[in-house]
């Protein structure tokens, strides 16, 4: 990692959560923050204590960088890239993780031959257990495509789109899914405390839980929904559960239906 970049290096705009986490999990990993320039008006302890390993922060940026992470909200897109003071060329690739920009938006602001990448992690890249989709505009090198990969396979899975439609339905289901499954958690310990658990030992069991049903989700070798067929006897405890959660008309599928077109439709109507 600590020679991935050239001595133009890496352009982080923005360490609010997503940017944070993306930062958090390249320092973990070992990239060299000599390499790395950022820009965030509102700086943290944390953020400015990584002056004293090389990090730039907020100085004026002259000379064009390998990479541009765009990290800002998505309403402050256009105002970030108007600002920036370096003089672009076609040697920079910009990568934009703002929810719902289009790459013809981005296109149009940054100019028809810029290389640009939309991609879309999760929070979990803070901890080398994120996951990334990603999809190139035409003017996106090889090169330019591996180092990329490479920036967000140290921090999670990565998969490449073929289609940047899919991007709002991934945004809903990767993107905001954390936030769903910590929600889940909480619901989960709130249930366990009101049938009378300390509510410390009620989270550490909803925790605990999850996260073990998930790791055992990715690595088994059978479909999910065997998985919960395998928990089920009939007329126990899980079956009792499960027929609150499936009804057919006001379940968990169809809340979770419900969920994520309305996450999916708000990433449409942000660009």
């Amino acid at each position: 990692m600590k020679k991935l970049f050239s001595n133009k290096g890496l352009l982080l705009c923005g360490v609010g959560k997503m940017g944070g986490a993306l930062l958090t999990g390249w320092h973990t990993e070992g990239l060299d923050l000599e390499k790395i320039s950022v820009v965030e008006p509102n700086p943290s302890k944390w953020l400015i204590s990584l002056k004293d390993l090389g990090l730039k922060l907020n100085e004026h940026i002259t000379v064009e960088p390998e990479v541009c992470v765009i990290a800002v909200k998505p309403q402050m897109v256009e105002r970030l890239l108007s600002q920036l003071s370096f003089s672009r060329t076609q040697n920079t690739l910009f990568v934009s993780i703002a929810a719902g920009i289009k790459i013809k938006k981005l296109n149009d602001l940054l100019g028809n031959r810029s290389a640009i990448i939309r991609a879309m992690p999760n929070t979990p890249v803070s901890i080398k257990k994120g996951v990334s989709c990603l999809i190139q505009n035409n003017n996106t090198s090889d090169e330019q495509m591996k180092l990329v990969e490479t920036l967000f396979s140290v921090v999670g899975k990565t998969i490449w789109l073929n289609n940047e439609n899919d991007m709002d339905a991934v945004t809903a289901i990767s993107g905001s899914g954390p936030a769903y499954v910590f929600y889940l958690i909480e619901a989960m310990a709130a249930a366990g405390i009101d049938l009378g658990l300390d509510p410390k030992l009620a989270y550490r069991l909803a925790v605990l839980t999850v996260s073990g049903a998930g790791s055992l989700a990715e690595t088994a070798k059978v479909p999910v929904n065997v998985l919960r067929e395998n928990v089920t006897s009939p007329n126990g405890t899980t079956e009792a559960a499960l027929n609150v959660l499936m009804e057919p008309n006001q379940g968990l599928s169809q809340i979770m239906q419900k969920a994520i077109f309305a996450a999916s439709n708000r990433s449409k109507n942000l660009s």
